[in-house]
């Protein structure tokens, strides 16, 4: 075969050439995604402008007031405890029952009590007929001296009888005439004492003695009012110190409240406090704070300021506007869940065409239900993404796409 005939054998290309347009493609592609890193600031979250709420920054009074759900409790509350333990015999009224002071709620049975309360009146009738009976042999002593000492004195006067004698009977009838007036003196105490015993209550007292293991086992209403939460049935066994429900102040009431943790350090005792019932307004001020925390929030009662609103009635809820302090010109934005996501220490605010925003560094102070304070970080007119952040809580700018029909 010829050399004409033969293939022609031809030369392979360098390596760079036949990889340098993907490498150059890589390059480029890593050059951008990195000027978009640096470019954006960091991690970028992109939604649809109308899925945010946008806030603006202003300038102008701020007022330091909480707002909180109140509720409509009795002004006064009496708690029915048993002094002495037993078995419920009878239930006189019902739960709900308006009740005047004095009146029997609640009869307890017990035996063993009563079996105590009859053997001290037993010994107190004993030691009753006890003194009675030196008291008669006193007296009969007193009245048979002085007759002797009658007779005597005849006697003495006619020499019959010794001086030394008649002495003596005059000596033994002073002595029955002074046992005689402490023997009167020593029982009265003692008829005290032992009433006091039985009754726990003073000599001289309306409780009959006879009747004291009753009027200890019968529950009566400390004041009038309500009777609610009763807690008694026939046949249940109650001991000592049992609550069997409480009596609630039926024409005076108050208002309670829970309120968050936060403001532990800023309610007081006085701080005044609006409301409005059917479309009149009402004042009332803090009467008292509970400092124990539980579920976070706190306690407070609030007493009416003046009448307290007609036709209210317990468990009624009211929405309280609590002043911390009066109105002062500041700087503020717009409440809303960002708060509750960054603690008030940054935001993500607008640049200032609108198109994006930037995670910044600011610092908040006093929170209404409306505005929270701007200390520093920003400034009147600058707007800020006030909604929630936890969709983007750990990202470092927002873009804003266009509005979905979704929103």
């Amino acid at each position: 075969m010829s050399a004409a005939g033969m293939d022609r054998i031809i030369a392979r290309k360098p390596v760079w050439r036949r990889y340098a347009p993907v490498a150059i493609a890589i390059l480029a592609a890593a050059g951008i995604a990195s000027w978009l890193l640096v470019g954006t600031g960091g991690n970028v979250y992109r939604v649809p402008v109308n899925r945010l709420t946008i806030g603006t920054v202003t300038q102008g009074p701020f007022e330091d007031y909480i707002a909180v759900r109140g509720t409509v409790a009795p002004y006064t509350t009496a708690y029915l405890t048993t002094d002495q333990g037993g078995t419920v015999k009878q239930v006189l009224v019902e739960d709900g029952a308006m009740v005047k002071g004095g009146q029997p709620l609640i009869i307890l049975s017990n035996p063993a009590l009563q079996l105590q309360v009859a053997a001290q009146q037993l010994q107190f009738e004993q030691t009753r007929f006890k003194y009675q009976h030196d008291l008669l042999d006193i007296e009969h002593q007193i009245s048979k001296l002085k007759n002797d000492l009658a007779r005597d004195k005849i006697l003495l006067d006619g020499n019959a009888i010794a001086p030394s004698t008649y002495k003596q009977e005059q000596e033994e009838y002073n002595y029955y005439v002074k046992l005689h007036a402490a023997t009167i003196a020593s029982a009265a105490a003692e008829q005290r004492v032992r009433a006091t015993q039985l009754t726990g209550q003073a000599a001289g007292s309306k409780t009959d003695i006879a009747n004291a293991g009753v009027e200890a086992l019968t529950i009566r209403a400390p004041m009038d009012g309500q009777l609610t939460a009763l807690d008694a049935e026939v046949g249940q066994s109650k001991a000592t110190g049992a609550v069997l429900g409480q009596v609630n102040s039926a024409d005076r009431f108050k208002l309670t409240a829970q309120v968050d943790e936060f403001y532990l350090g800023h309610v007081i005792v006085g701080q005044e406090t609006l409301f409005s019932v059917d479309g009149r307004d009402y004042r009332a001020h803090v009467s008292k704070v509970y400092p124990q925390v539980s579920n976070g929030t706190f306690k407070v009662d609030l007493y009416f300021d003046g009448t307290s609103p007609s036709g209210i009635h317990v468990g009624q809820a009211i929405d309280l506007k609590v002043e911390l302090g009066g109105a002062t010109r500041a700087v503020m934005l717009p409440n809303g869940p960002f708060y509750q996501d960054t603690g008030g220490n940054w935001v993500f605010a607008l640049d200032p065409g609108g198109k994006y925003a930037v995670r910044r560094n600011v610092r908040l102070g006093r929170r209404n239900p409306d505005h929270v304070e701007v200390v520093d970080g920003l400034k009147p007119g600058e707007k800020v993404i006030v909604s929630g952040y936890e969709a983007f809580q750990k990202m470092d700018r927002v873009e804003f796409g266009r509005p979905d029909s979704n929103p």
